[in-house]
């Protein structure tokens, strides 16, 4: 038999073929946990690469994902549908092999890496995932959901804050399924990390409630099968396996060194390495033995015969759990769930007193859980003031492992980050809450959600300078001008209830992520006639439509819909307008209906939003205007507030008048 040392040199050298091939990549992270992934991928791992999507396959996430030749080398050789041709396109235009993994892109990949440390908390998300669908479904004699969550992550990733908020959090919650392999080679890519990275990397896991393992040479199989095996037999608590690794392990002349960090070895070192390494083989040569040692189809294919067979005796049992196991996993929406939501939005059309769009919200999430028992929501802190609990929501904990509400504590990014390893996992609709300025500390993760076009839901409250009292650290100006410009994100600032209510039902309904920004103070539900109604789902419709001549459009989000209202009254019977709750949605429709709205005819036009302006200038155009805001805020009253800047109904009568 191929002794191990042997068959994880293969992962080595294809990775170092790759990156020279390309001239481009990272080859020393897969060099130094070539044997760790050897053990893990061969022994331990439950998957199948003829399906990737098995519903209780293990999860493997390269959270370093610069080394992503590791991966690629990994879904190759066990089975996967990633060719030799695959590893000879790394990096290139199109190729299935793109410079850090992609979900999506490459068969076996479960996440998208490289924004270091985020793979990390997708991965915390994912085993949360787990064990809360476990809770939710598995019966007596039936572990229908039962499965590991592994993660390889280096230095750098553990510098990031982001690890700090994930990996304590999963302490806390208790995530005993949740494996990581902590690459300990005292590299990044600017040298020897202790210059800048001295922390008590094992002291600050174990603060955190985790188990670790410490010392395991990561070049040793032995070592590290034990640890792993260790790790496996507590499942009260994660567990980190600190290996001590060399990067570029095996190259004679550059290995430890932070040369082999984000450059090709070169063909002569190359060459070196494999006459080190007895290495005997061509560029991306692996003889048929090493292949066949690799290969898991057959393996993973039991795997999940066995499964399938004990869903089918759990379907026999449970046929009501089994339906709608696999409608959740599958991402389909409950049956009838859409015309009851639209039943319910009719109720607030009718209905709804003035209500900050943060409470109508709240009323939505209540209609949003009971239609949708995949919801999963939360909030970083602030749920009593983002309003992002209800009445019937259970806390998700240790004691409580199938609770639909997770208390995420002041940790913006990992909430983020975590959500989107949940809607990765499958079987969740996540939601999460925090004020619009803090965005801010998640916005790689938000990005990240649209990326991947996951299905997660932002809560963001508290979305202008109407906040008042606390001030400008807390009050939005240019965030809604990023969120409306990043692709595959759908934002909405909705009015009042009604438009909130259509919001929520199009983010649940939307295969990607969305930023719902709700406001603080009160907002009087406007008039529709049913039409008017059906129109807010494209994003922008006429509200009030003129009743003579059309001379002026006013366009408005969000609280500044009530104030356009009040302005169009006093301009007399000419005046157009318009709610635009999503200008993503609105851009989206066809140009007969943006025409209906916004007649190319009149260009006297003025936008009216508490927030930054230079996104309106598309709408209004170069003979319009737009009421913002061209600086931050300031703390006081919030009605004083939005009067000192100009947001009143004589300024935007002036404003309109000057057009």
């Amino acid at each position: 038999m191929t002794d191990r040392r042997t068959l994880a040199n293969a992962i080595r050298f294809l990775s170092i073929d790759a990156v020279q091939a390309a001239n481009s990549g990272h080859p020393g992270a897969p060099m130094g946990m070539a044997d760790i992934a050897e053990v893990l991928w061969r022994g331990v791992l439950r998957h199948n690469p003829d399906n990737p999507q098995w519903a209780n396959r293990d999860r493997f996430v390269l959270s370093n994902g610069h080394g992503s030749m590791l991966i690629y080398s990994l879904l190759h050789l066990t089975g996967y549908d990633v060719t030799i041709d695959d590893l000879k396109s790394f990096r290139q235009l199109h190729s299935r092999t793109p410079g850090h993994p992609e979900y999506g892109y490459t068969a076996g990949v479960e996440t998208t890496t490289g924004p270091l440390g985020q793979g990390l908390a997708n991965a915390v998300g994912m085993a949360l995932a787990e064990r809360t669908l476990a809770a939710q479904f598995n019966r007596d004699q039936f572990p229908i959901v039962d499965h590991y969550t592994y993660c390889f992550a280096g230095d750098g990733c553990l510098m990031e804050g982001v690890s700090h908020e994930a990996c304590s959090l999963a302490g806390t919650l208790g995530l005993g399924k949740l494996i990581v392999f902590y690459d300990d080679n005292g590299i990044s890519i600017d040298g020897d990390v202790r210059g800048w990275f001295s922390d008590d990397t094992p002291a600050r896991f174990e603060s955190y409630g985790w188990q670790v393992i410490r010392g395991v040479d990561g070049h040793d199989a032995t070592e590290v099968e034990t640890a792993l095996k260790t790790a496996r037999q507590d499942t009260s608590r994660p567990t980190l396996v600190c290996c001590r690794t060399v990067i570029g392990f095996g190259s004679p002349n550059l290995a430890g060194s932070e040369k082999t960090h984000g450059a090709p070895l070169g063909d002569t070192e190359i060459q070196a390495t494999r006459e080190a390494m007895s290495w005997n083989y061509g560029p991306f040569e692996i003889p048929a033995d090493i292949q066949s040692a690799w290969n898991a189809r057959e393996q993973g294919t039991k795997a999940q015969a066995e499964w399938d067979q004990l869903f089918a005796a759990y379907q026999k049992q449970y046929p009501d759990l089994a339906s709608e196991f696999a409608r959740r996993i599958q991402g389909d929406l409950p049956q009838n769930a859409i015309t009851a939501f639209d039943d319910a939005i009719a109720e607030t059309q009718s209905e709804s007193p003035k209500l900050a769009t943060r409470k109508a919200s709240q009323n939505a999430i209540e209609v949003v859980a009971k239609l949708f028992p995949e919801t999963l929501g939360g909030s970083a802190d602030l749920g009593h003031s983002n309003l992002t609990v209800w009445p019937e929501c259970q806390a998700n904990s240790q004691d409580n492992p199938g609770g639909n509400y997770i208390h995420y504590g002041v940790r913006e990014f990992g909430m983020c980050a975590l959500m989107n390893g949940i809607a990765l996992h499958g079987g969740f609709l996540p939601f999460g809450g925090t004020f619009l300025i803090f965005m801010e500390y998640a916005r790689n993760a938000v990005r990240m959600a649209a990326l991947m076009k996951q299905r997660v839901i932002y809560v963001f409250t508290h979305d202008s300078i109407g906040l008042g009292e606390d001030g400008p650290t807390h009050q939005p100006i240019e965030q809604l001008a990023s969120l409306r410009s990043t692709p595959g994100l759908e934002t909405w600032r909705p009015c009042d209830t009604t438009e909130t209510f259509v919001a929520w039902k199009e983010a649940v309904s939307y295969q990607g992520p969305t930023a719902l920004a709700l406001s603080r103070q009160g907002l009087a539900n406007q008039p529709r006639d049913g039409q008017q109604v059906a129109d807010i789902a494209r994003g922008g419709y006429v509200l009030k439509k003129e009743t003579s001549a059309l001379e002026l459009i006013l366009i408005a989000t969000g609280s500044e819909v009530e104030l356009a209202v009040a302005a169009a009254e006093s301009l007399g019977g000419g005046v157009r307008v318009v709610s635009m709750p999503s200008t993503s949605r609105f851009d989206q429709q066809d140009a007969a209906f943006r025409e209906s709205v916004l007649p190319a005819a009149c260009t006297k036009r003025l936008a009216i939003e508490a927030g930054h302006p230079d996104g309106w200038y598309k709408y209004v155009g170069l003979n319009g205007d737009v009421t913002g805001m061209q600086t931050f805020g300031e703390s006081g009253p919030g009605g004083e507030v939005m009067k000192h800047f100009g947001f009143t109904v004589d300024h935007v009568v002036s404003k309109a008048k000057a057009l």
